[in-house]
């Protein structure tokens, strides 16, 4: 079972889907209430963290990351810097979330020093002194949950070094009815119920459910990418039931 959103930018989402009525929500706020027990919730999924760390390793970071700095955008409670570490152990990582209570969560772990976290949300990196040029950025169940994507994504085209890649790992649909429908019957049958079990709250993972139905297809999200004249886009989904439904698109800017 696995049930990240990540909340690096969300502040409120507003999801419209044929199948549920409208629902507002603070993704933010949710994320701060069920930090303490999240990395349980998450834990609780098999393939959970062996598909961030697939994710991260197809970035393709050469000499051990030796040099290079890579920013994990929508780090949450840390899985996704952890998976960025192990597959590049001497870079240095930039990890950076909105919800300070996922954060004050991933700073209570043993980060080695060449590891900082920020508080920002994703439109506002500048500001908050994320600046690149990046090496590579990683950025895990994020651009489905962004108000306005194509503004973030053009931004942080423009902080990769050239030729560097942006991996996003996300749950992206193949566009299969049959993925669409196990996506609904594990939802319902699992990451709800667990959610509402573990957190007391069950809002978080409805709207989880919603707006993976609403969001772009894998094959679209490539072509989003593309369009931000990011090149070399390669897309590659996970084993198990998550085949065709979690997957990871790499693209570079120019060299």
């Amino acid at each position: 079972m696995s049930g990240d959103t990540s909340p690096s930018s969300y502040r409120h989402s507003r999801v419209v889907h044929r199948y549920a009525a409208p629902v507002a929500i603070n993704i933010t706020s949710e994320f701060d209430a069920a930090a303490p027990r999240y990395d349980r919730l998450v834990g609780a999924s098999p393939g959970y963290h062996r598909n961030l760390a697939r994710s991260a390793r197809r970035m393709q970071l050469s000499g051990g990351g030796a040099g290079l700095h890579l920013l994990d955008l929508g780090c949450g409670t840390g899985a996704s810097t952890l998976a960025l570490l192990a597959a590049a152990p001497q870079a240095r990582i930039t990890a950076v979330d909105a919800s300070a209570g996922m954060l004050a969560k991933a700073r209570q772990a043993d980060w080695p020093a060449q590891v900082s976290f920020v508080h920002a949300r994703a439109e506002e990196l500048a500001a908050a002194g994320v600046q690149g040029p990046f090496d590579g950025i990683f950025a895990a169940y994020l651009v489905r949950n962004l108000p306005d994507p194509d503004s973030v994504l053009a931004g942080l085209r423009a902080t990769l070094a050239p030729g560097a890649p942006l991996a996003v790992h996300d749950y992206a649909l193949d566009g299969r009815v049959r993925s669409r429908a196990i996506w609904t019957a594990v939802c319902w049958s699992v990451i709800i119920p667990a959610g509402k079990a573990m957190t007391g709250r069950a809002g978080l993972y409805r709207y989880l459910w919603r707006s993976v139905l609403s969001f772009d297809t894998v094959n679209a999200l490539a072509d989003r990418l593309r369009g931000h004249g990011l090149v070399e886009t390669r897309v590659a989904t996970m084993p198990g039931w998550e085949r065709g439904i979690v997957h990871t698109v790499v693209a570079r800017r120019p060299a």
